[in-house]
């Protein structure tokens, strides 16, 4: 790209100017968007915009589009032939504006120079209201990760109530879940040959009379849960297993007089379905109209490459699985090299690549060594309780791929960015290969690929809470350091381990926070990143923490859910701050855990 710079007709259209300039006269596809327009595979409506366009469609995106003023972003491209598409953008859009304590965040990160008035709150539901208005027979489809958190009754932390599916308050035609690329090019095909849209895999759609089938699992009504929380608990059970079965089952939901009804997945891509879509012609960077404009999302993933899909990890209060599933789909060693080969050729690359990573870093190829068992497999997680004896955690194909990237000469160190899982890496498998293998993984992650810091996620000390978060025990992370350490040592270098931890989280009580402060002053720990549990649509830590109860066991469970008790919980990562110093002594007396002072006070 050094001697090849991108022209404008290499994005995808954003104005009627551009339509003009690739001599269409038609478009068969409006993509509207909450982010920036980044032409880049990290990118969700970038991905879908070239997917279609890879099929011989016409079509444009309109980024951030302004909801305010004339709606002139809403009418500048006319109607589409087919259809409208709507994503929010890489986030769910109000994490993405508000922190934990619905305070409005001070940078968004998709957006030109961080500004945080450029999206509304819930996007999904303004850009659809406006559309429908303005083009009442053009379908309008929805997709991105509000979609997916919010396809059926869900829990809303920044309005403190139980919301129905986003097809009730949108309005919207039908919603594609999880990655979209295969739902959209189905949708389209079945367009174009005039057959119902409703026998799509992977979508969800709204029906006032549905006959329920015999294998169908027919959820409690959002009715009945909002009247009856434990009810909107037991339902959630239901929506996460067949989120993350290979072989699911159709949901449907009553929602007053009509019936939301979501079709099961597609199966995992396969490896040249991803490459496919990973080898598409993106330019990799934000449209020209953005000359001179910072976007931080961008910067983060300018050097990086993703080299797969999916995690298994089942953390309690992570989406990921919700989006992408649990089951990995990797790239091929030749599509992530060709990626990286792009990548150097970029002119402001400097020889260092920041991320060989993925939603967890290490989990490359990893999949069940029996795929009859992961076919019956309804388990949320692979990794907990204990990793599934089926489960392959060798990292040889890791290995294999960051010798190949760091051979490269242009490339000076290739660096691990994206979290990693230290529970896999440290597994004891029946193969005594895979065991030296991944023994050699972890001295050559830490002697060769941190820079400077190494991000991990104990996320909590008590094996009690960290039960209920679905993480493995504190001592692997305690044996996971000793290792870190000591790698240092012998290869001279002054690295550090930045461990995540969040206070807060359902089952998690003022008295396992003190215990955290007192076991991370003895690893001597002053933390930095820490977060206070935010409820976010479709986990299981959500729902635990809105209902009371656990959804696999309708057991009740404690959560810290005023100001004062999540700020006493929070107070205890900073016990090294004099100014917090005088409240901790007197929360510990309060709590009766006075012994606890001399631990951290002397």
């Amino acid at each position: 790209m050094k001697n090849n710079l991108p022209q404008l007709t290499d994005w995808l259209p954003t104005t009627k100017k551009e339509v003009e300039l690739r001599g269409w006269a038609e478009l068969d596809v409006i993509l509207f968007s909450g982010d920036a327009y980044v032409d880049h595979p990290s990118f969700g409506a970038a991905v879908i915009g070239r997917i279609l366009e890879a099929e011989g469609l016409r079509v444009a995106i309109v980024p951030q589009p302004n909801w305010r003023d004339d709606l002139r972003d809403f009418k500048k491209l006319g109607r589409p032939r087919l259809f409208f598409g709507i994503s929010p953008g890489c986030m769910d859009s109000m994490v993405n504006k508000y922190t934990a304590n619905k305070r409005l965040r001070h940078e968004d990160a998709y957006t030109p120079d961080g500004r945080t008035d450029m999206r509304p709150d819930y996007p999904t539901i303004t850009y659809t209201k406006i559309l429908k208005k303005l083009w009442p027979d053009v379908p309008v489809f929805l997709g991105g990760i509000e979609a997916s958190l919010r396809r059926l009754t869900h829990y809303d932390y920044w309005e403190d109530r139980l919301r129905p599916s986003i097809l009730v308050d949108s309005g919207a035609d039908l919603l594609m879940y999880g990655m979209g690329e295969k739902v959209v090019l189905e949708l389209v095909h079945r367009m174009e040959q005039g057959l119902p849209l409703e026998d799509t895999p992977q979508i969800a759609y709204l029906a006032h009379e549905v006959e329920p089938k015999p294998d169908d699992i027919v959820l409690y009504s959002h009715e009945e849960c909002l009247k009856d929380k434990k009810k909107e608990a037991a339902n959630f059970r239901h929506i996460e297993e067949e989120s993350n079965k290979q072989q699911a089952q159709r949901l449907l939901q009553q929602v007053g007089r009509r019936t939301v009804v979501v079709n099961p997945p597609y199966p995992p891509l396969t490896e040249a379905e991803l490459d496919h879509s990973f080898d598409l012609p993106y330019t990799r960077l934000p449209h020209p109209k953005y000359k001179d404009k910072r976007i931080p999302a961008f910067d983060m993933i300018k050097f990086s490459i993703n080299m797969h899909r999916g995690c298994f990890g089942g953390c309690a209060f992570c989406t990921i699985s919700a989006h992408q599933g649990k089951f990995i789909v990797s790239r091929s060693k030749e599509s992530i090299m060709r990626e990286v080969k792009k990548v150097v050729q970029m002119p402001d690359f400097k020889g260092y690549i920041s991320d060989l990573g993925g939603p967890s870093a290490n989990m490359y190829r990893m999949k069940g060594m029996n795929p009859e068992l992961c076919k019956k497999c309804k388990r949320p997680s692979c990794a907990h309780p204990k990793v599934c004896p089926n489960l392959n955690t060798d990292h040889r194909p890791l290995l294999d791929i960051y010798r190949a990237v760091d051979a490269l000469p242009q490339v000076k160190k290739s660096f691990i960015g994206s979290g990693v899982r230290y529970d896999l890496m440290l597994h004891e498998s029946k193969d005594p290969e895979v065991n030296r293998a991944n023994r050699e993984y972890i001295r050559e992650l830490i002697a060769h690929h941190v820079s400077g810091r190494l991000k991990v996620a104990p996320e909590h000390t008590s094996d009690r809470v960290l039960m209920l978060m679905r993480k493995p025990s504190f001592k692997l992370f305690e044996e996971f350091k000793r290792i870190f350490d000591r790698v240092n040592r012998e290869e001279h270098l002054g690295q550090q381990i930045i461990p995540y931890f969040i206070s807060s989280h359902p089952g998690c009580y003022e008295e396992d926070m003190a215990e955290l402060a007192v076991i991370t002053k003895r690893l001597d720990f002053h933390l930095e990143q820490v977060q206070d549990f935010t409820p976010t649509p479709m986990t299981v830590a959500t729902e635990t923490w809105y209902t009371g109860y656990h959804p696999y066991t309708l057991e009740q469970v404690f959560s810290a859910r005023t100001q004062r008790e999540k700020l006493a919980q929070r107070m205890f990562f900073f016990w090294y701050k004099a100014e917090e110093r005088r409240n901790i002594i007197n929360e510990l007396r309060r709590i009766g855990r006075s012994d606890l002072i001399s631990k951290l006070y002397k």
